[in-house]
């Protein structure tokens, strides 16, 4: 898997949830089609009297998630970027997406404002296999981030965690090691861990 794959396969799936934040800094969602994947970039659009588009141009951060028939969930956040030529985005935008000619026929078609992500974090996650895999990415310019949990040289060697790990992905050694692409995040290994000897990647 890519992070240009992870793009392809948010437009493919096409109407995912966006979340922003509301003025009064509550969490919002919705569904919003995924109009371009070109490379590492995802173009979108909405309305100007949109509570969307107000909560955009307030906090230029977003969060998409989306998940297929196979039960390949992908993951991204980051800034959003307002295009500059809204007409040849919008124009583009409506001549890949026909359909959008139905909601805004005509010149109504520019109450909708283009945007793109081209910095942020990925995450694919799927949950078709077993064990499960997953897989991060960074995109643009964003500093890769660790998440996951790690277990430490305190680690005395006694297999609990092991033991525990629904998706059995920690090897034996010293310290024992966790195979980070096919770890839940769940944390049951830390909670069970006598020793104390796991913890998280991010503090």
């Amino acid at each position: 898997m890519t992070a240009e794959a992870c793009i392809k396969l948010l437009r493919e799936i096409k109407d995912v949830a966006f979340a922003t934040v509301d003025k009064e800094g509550h969490p919002q969602v919705r569904i919003i089609d995924v109009m371009i994947a070109e490379g590492e970039k995802l173009y979108f659009c909405t309305e100007r009297g949109k509570d969307f588009y107000r909560q955009l141009m307030a906090n230029e951060y977003t969060a998409i998630t989306g998940m297929n028939k196979e039960f390949q969930m992908v993951r991204l956040s980051g800034p959003v970027k307002k295009l500059s030529d809204q007409k040849m985005w919008i124009d583009r935008i409506f001549e890949e997406n026909p359909m959008m000619n139905d909601v805004y026929p005509g010149e109504s078609r520019y109450i909708s404002e283009a945007f793109c992500i081209e910095d942020g974090w990925l995450e694919f996650f799927d949950l078709g296999k077993v064990p499960i895999y997953r897989e991060r990415f960074t995109i643009g310019t964003m500093k890769k981030e660790e998440k996951g949990f790690l277990i430490t040289e305190a680690c005395i060697g006694c297999g609990t965690c092991r033991n525990v790990c629904p998706q059995q992905c920690i090897s034996e050694g010293k310290p024992y090691k966790i195979q980070q692409e096919h770890c839940l995040h769940c944390g049951l290994c830390k909670e069970q861990c006598p020793a104390g000897a796991i913890q998280r990647k991010d503090g």
